[in-house]
C-alpha cells in the first residue's frame, strides 16, 4: 500500500481551514465531548485503511529514531476515523478526516504514549452503521489493538520528509549504536 496523506479534519463550523492543523488526531476518550468531533462521532465515522504507521523515539535533543508499526501478517487494517466537510468562503468543499487515538498497547508503549485506534475487522460494520448515533454505543471499539498481532521495526530518517512518498520510507534499517544502547 502506498503512503496516503490525510487532510486534517476541519469541522463544518470552523471559520478557516487552519483549524484543521490542530485536528489530525482525536483522543478517543474525549472525542464525544469535544466540539470539533462530537457531531462526527455520532454521524460521520469512517475507516482509514493502512498497512502501517510511524512513531518516533527521541534520543537527546536533536536525534530521533522512527519506527514502523504494522500487523505481523503484513495485512491492511483500518484506523477508526471521523470525517467532515468544510466549505470555504467561495463555497468550495474540502473533505477532511481525523484518526482516533487510544492508549498504547505493549508493542507501542516504549515508543509513544498514544497509538491510532485500530479497529477489529468484526467491528467495521458497527463502526460504519449510520443508524448508530449514540457515540457510547461504538466507543468500546476504540481500545488498544492486540500487541501480539503487531510488529515494529526501525526505519530511516527518509520518513521524516513529506516529499518522500515511496516504499523506501518503510524499509527496515539497523538501529544506530546510540539508539540500540538505550533499550
Amino acid at each position: 500500500m502506498g503512503h496516503v496523506r490525510i487532510r486534517q479534519q476541519c469541522p463544518y463550523w470552523a471559520k478557516d481551514q487552519s483549524f484543521g492543523l490542530r485536528t489530525i488526531n482525536a483522543m478517543s476518550e474525549t472525542a464525544a465531548e469535544k466540539p470539533a468531533f462530537r457531531d462526527a462521532i455520532k454521524r460521520r465515522r469512517c475507516l482509514i485503511p493502512a498497512d502501517g504507521f510511524y512513531e518516533w523515539v527521541r534520543h537527546g535533543r536533536k536525534e530521533k529514531q522512527p519506527y514502523n508499526f504494522g500487523l505481523v501478517t503484513g495485512s491492511v487494517f483500518a484506523f477508526a476515523g471521523l470525517w467532515d466537510r468544510w466549505r470555504d468562503p467561495k463555497n468550495n468543499i474540502l473533505e477532511t478526516c481525523t484518526i482516533l487515538t487510544t492508549r498504547p498497547n505493549s508493542i507501542v508503549a516504549d515508543v509513544h504514549n498514544r497509538m491510532p485506534a485500530i479497529l477489529q475487522s468484526e467491528d467495521y460494520e458497527r463502526w460504519l452503521d449510520p443508524g448508530i448515533t449514540d457515540a457510547a454505543t461504538v466507543l468500546d471499539c476504540l481500545k488498544p489493538f492486540d500487541g501480539g498481532l503487531m510488529k515494529k521495526y526501525p526505519v530511516g530518517p527518509r520518513v521524516n520528509r513529506p516529499e518522500n512518498d515511496d516504499e523506501e520510507c518503510a524499509r527496515e534499517v539497523p538501529l544506530k549504536e546510540t539508539a540500540a544502547t538505550l533499550f
